[in-house]
């Protein structure tokens, strides 16, 4: 274990830092050095943000997306596309198709995916909000933006035969090489799931 090296808060401040994603002990250390060397351009902004969103943040009633106002900014967007409904596991998942700007769809969260290994079943998800929603709202399209996981893609198929008896096209995001990607580099079944995925030029 190591050892100490400032005062109790700031090794507080070290410990809160080091359980966020991405970040370990040193990691959390370089950050809160660098918070408190910039306190003044930095720590108190930061403070004051995270006091005007904690006691806000509510979960979307339509989508399940987080934001300090229900319904969320994406479901209150005129500009969406009605017809078509990504349908994602958590709510970083949506943020994450949300930064490309490729497509101005509406979303469905799920709270995560099926995993009987973890006891999560279709009735600890959002699963049968969503089937209500697909013809309560014209939906024409769900696209099912899942992980390529054991428990990602037997999710998908769980909700592809809900879907099946409405008038609804269902997809899935296209798997495979990444842009930028060597072949040598990836795993069978990336490269197999390329391979069944491909396109005509």
């Amino acid at each position: 274990m190591s050892r100490a090296v400032a005062g109790p808060e700031i090794e507080r401040l070290i410990q809160l830092l080091a359980r966020l994603p991405g970040l370990g002990p040193r990691s959390a250390r370089r950050a809160a050095l660098h918070l408190i060397k910039k306190r003044e351009s930095l720590m108190a902004p930061l403070n004051t943000a995270m006091g005007d969103v904690l006691g806000r943040i509510v979960e979307c009633r339509v989508c399940g997306n987080l934001d300090v106002s229900d319904p969320c900014t994406v479901c209150t967007d005129p500009g969406r596309e009605s017809a078509t409904l990504f349908v994602v596991a958590d709510v970083a998942d949506l943020w994450a198709l949300e930064r490309t700007g490729v497509h101005r769809a509406r979303y469905h969260v799920l709270g995560g995916v099926l995993s009987p290994l973890d006891g999560i079943g279709p009735d600890d998800l959002t699963i049968a909000k969503l089937i209500e929603r697909v013809p309560r709202e014209g939906v024409a399209e769900v696209i099912l933006a899942l992980g390529a996981t054991v428990d990602g893609q037997t999710t998908a198929h769980y909700i592809t035969d809900l879907l099946r008896g409405l008038d609804v096209k269902v997809t899935r995001l296209a798997q495979g090489v990444p842009m930028g990607g060597e072949l040598d580099y990836l795993d069978e079944g990336t490269l197999s799931a390329a391979i069944r995925a491909r396109t005509p030029l």
